[in-house]
């Protein structure tokens, strides 16, 4: 009887396992999804169906008409309908697969009379958002726990990490029932925006503005991921993407408070700053940005990223040091960060820089500076 059980208990997980390792396209959350969840399904369908007539014939014709039964094989050269079937049959089914699938891109293509329109840029490796409409603007980054548990060595199991690489500390927001157009363009290298939940994927072309649009079903609020889909360098795996799903009451409230959030981040920037204040502030900054390249304890990668650790420019030079962190270097693959940080960032990562890792010059650099430089 135990041994019954236990059978049974490994049957019923096996289907549990089966279910945890999907293979079939989901749903997904929107219109768009549906339509081509609905299109994989019936091509599937009738591939199964040729499939089965297919190999049951072959099947039939060799267990009935073999030679050891005394078969002998047909000796005619062409037949008008062998050939007719066969012409015929493949077309109509291409036509039947095809009317519904051009209806299908047709829409999937159309972005006009969206609601919102918000532009895409990606780096490497993470993704900015802006909302040309509500003018709100803001970088998305791989979340500080998978960016910890992913570095060699440092005790942390991924495991343990809700989300690992998929989470980030900033996700994109969306109103349900809204369409929302998006314009999709790269910095820096080709980069691919995917979101299975929505059925959206789109390359990022640096140089070109690419289109898609979305329009989250009015009960589907929740939190829907994905990621880069083009193989963009060391860290591709390290560009996860997050929409949150609001309703629009809860959409507008949130657009309310990211606009009180950046008059109060502009103004934070006339101020003056303690090091202490900057310090915090930049180990937030460089963990997000800058830690990817030259590791978290500023070592570097030899040969790939300088060491900022006893770095002679960064001990010594502030102007350089300002001026590669806002410019970057050509022919590197250190970004220009003046159009993606704000004056307090990046004041805050040169100051922390500059006194982190023993490097301790005693620099503090205040975002009026930062702010003259521009």
């Amino acid at each position: 009887m135990a041994k019954v059980m236990l059978g049974m208990s490994l049957w019923a997980l096996s289907f549990t396992a089966a279910a945890d390792w999907q293979l079939n396209l989901t749903q997904g959350v929107t219109e768009i999804s549906r339509r081509v969840y609905d299109m994989h399904m019936m091509v599937l369908w009738i591939c199964v169906a040729i499939g089965v007539l297919v190999f049951g014939a072959m099947a039939i014709s060799i267990v009935k008409h073999r030679k050891s039964k005394g078969v002998s094989a047909a000796t005619f050269h062409e037949s008008i309908t062998a050939e007719m079937l066969w012409t015929v049959v493949p077309f109509v089914i291409l036509v039947a697969m095809a009317i519904p699938a051009a209806k299908t891109l047709i829409v999937m293509e159309d972005s006009s009379d969206a609601d919102i329109t918000i532009k895409i840029t990606g780096h490497q490796w993470k993704w900015e958002y802006e909302y040309l409409n509500e003018g709100i603007r803001f970088i998305s980054s791989l979340h500080s726990d998978s960016r910890e548990a992913a570095v060699l060595d440092s005790g942390i199991d991924p495991h343990t990490v809700d989300n690992y690489l998929l989470e980030v500390d900033k996700p994109m927001v969306l109103p349900v029932g809204k369409k929302v157009r998006f314009l999709l363009t790269s910095n820096d290298v080709l980069h691919a925006w995917w979101l299975p939940a929505l059925a959206i994927k789109k390359d990022a072309v640096p140089g070109f503005i690419n289109e898609m649009w979305t329009n989250i079903d009015a009960d589907k609020v929740g939190i829907y991921r994905g990621q880069c889909a083009e193989l963009c360098g060391r860290d591709h795996g390290f560009m996860p993407i997050v929409v949150e799903a609001k309703t629009e009451a809860d959409y507008n409230q949130w657009v309310a408070q990211e606009l009180v959030a950046a008059e109060e981040a502009a103004n934070s920037a006339d101020r003056e700053w303690t090091r202490a204040e900057l310090m915090e502030k930049g180990k937030q900054v460089y963990d997000t940005t800058c830690a990817a390249c030259h590791q978290a304890n500023g070592e570097g990668i030899t040969g790939v990223f300088p060491a900022l650790a006893g770095n002679q420019m960064v001990l010594e030079d502030i102007e350089s040091h300002i001026g590669i962190v806002m410019n970057g270097t050509p022919g590197t693959a250190m970004q220009a960060f003046a159009a993606q940080l704000g004056d307090v960032d990046i004041a805050a990562v040169i100051t922390y820089e500059r006194n982190a890792w023993g490097n301790d010059t005693g620099d503090v650099i205040q975002p009026a500076t930062i702010k003259a430089a521009r």
